[in-house]
């Protein structure tokens, strides 16, 4: 089951950094994020966004997922993990594996998957996103690794500028996986790889689906 934000209540995070943009704010997120090579696409609904994600994806590539509340709130994993597509799911394929040691050489396989999906910690309005994780198994297909890279992501992550952005993963992003990990390994979080990705210069590679809800950490 998803763990949202309201199972948190008593996680002190900063508000200013995870509220809803403006239009215009929007608007300037989408213009850099383009200039900056990545394809972008506004939806209205967590519904619009599965379809358009699924739409991205064609029959018979390998994905792979980075764990997302936000994948998890659309609805992807549900679908990717049901098998209603005609894709090749490395997720199930890698945790069907037994033994720990071939299940983690799976896992760094998984990374050059045709189509890596995943979620975002924050994104600044001059065209930067930012992300990071314990054991870098989400944010190591972003830069290099994975064929294609589908970034899913609600409104509510895009602030200011890089700073903002970096303010975010530590005062928003951080304290609420880090309870979520405890909560669901029994283990503490850290931002332990962190990923400032400025650019995309490879055309079509990498996209970026903007959800105008509030979603994620």
């Amino acid at each position: 089951m998803s763990q949202q934000k309201s199972d948190y209540d008593d996680v002190g995070i900063d508000e200013a950094l995870d509220s809803l943009p403006s239009d215009e704010e929007l608007d300037a997120a989408v213009e850099n994020l383009e200039a900056n090579g990545f394809d972008v696409t506004v939806v209205d609904t967590r519904a619009e966004a599965l379809e358009a994600v699924s739409s991205m994806i064609p029959d018979g590539a390998t994905v792979m997922d980075g764990h997302s509340t936000t994948l998890e709130e659309i609805g992807f994993i549900d679908h990717l993990m049901e098998g209603d597509h005609a894709w090749e799911n490395l997720h199930a394929d890698v945790w069907a594996i037994d033994d720990d040691a071939e299940r983690f050489t799976a896992r760094r396989k998984a990374q050059t998957a045709d189509y890596f999906v995943g979620g975002i910690n924050a994104i600044a309005r001059t065209g930067e996103l930012v992300a990071a994780d314990l054991s870098g198994s989400r944010i190591g297909a972003y830069p290099f690794a994975a064929g294609n890279v589908v970034i899913v992501s609600g409104v509510n992550k895009v602030v200011a500028d890089l700073d903002a952005a970096l303010d975010r993963l530590e005062n928003v992003a951080y304290p609420l996986e880090n309870e979520r990990a405890q909560e669901a390994y029994g283990v503490e979080s850290a931002i332990a790889k962190q990923l400032v990705y400025r650019k995309e210069p490879t055309e079509g590679r990498t996209s970026v689906v903007l959800v105008r809800e509030q979603l994620g950490y």
